[in-house]
């Protein structure tokens, strides 16, 4: 079973542009993001559609850190329109050729998760930090429609004590069986 990556759309871009000017062409150029957006999901699909056709690659895992710990890092209705149809491209065609769509991204993604599992329709979500929102939370709230993964925050595992970890990942398991 093997993972591979074909993500980071937003990301690209803002790498591309910087996240500032990213900001501003967002309002003075349009029609540049779109672009970019477009140039950017398109080379990424095409990653995608390589991918898929071997049979040892179990998921396509999509990253794209698209928030900040209060909210997404652009406003949510330009991630759904830019950013989201390409990764809906991209869990479409892992859907079609029997393998999930994971997605990676860091950040409060609240405002968007509704679009995230029902129009891209991942199949999971990874990346969660308790000042956002704990692991134990995300399963309440979304558990029975994607799975979660990983879930003990990272800050929390450098900074605890050993006997400390161990409890949380125990309470942890306990909500999240």
């Amino acid at each position: 079973c093997i993972s591979a990556g074909c993500h980071s759309v937003f990301e690209q871009v803002t790498w591309l542009m910087g996240y500032e000017n990213l900001c501003y062409q967002i309002h003075d150029t349009p029609e540049l993001v779109d672009a970019m957006f477009e140039r950017v999901g398109a080379i990424l699909h095409e990653v995608a559609e390589v991918l898929v056709q071997f049979p040892r690659v179990a998921y396509l895992f999509g990253g794209d850190d698209m928030g900040f710990k209060t909210g997404p890092m652009i406003g949510s209705e330009i991630l759904i329109q830019k950013a989201f149809p390409w990764h809906k491209r991209n869990a479409d065609l892992a859907h079609e050729n029997g393998k999930l769509y994971l997605l990676h991204s860091c950040g409060n993604l609240t405002e968007l998760m509704d679009s995230l599992i029902n129009y891209v329709g991942i199949d999971a979500r990874h990346s969660f930090e308790d000042v956002i929102e704990p692991v134990t939370c995300a399963r309440q709230r979304y558990g029975d429609r994607i799975a979660l993964l990983g879930g003990i925050d990272v800050d929390f595992l450098c900074r605890a004590d050993a006997t400390t970890v161990r409890q949380r990942v125990r309470d942890t398991l306990d909500v999240c069986h």
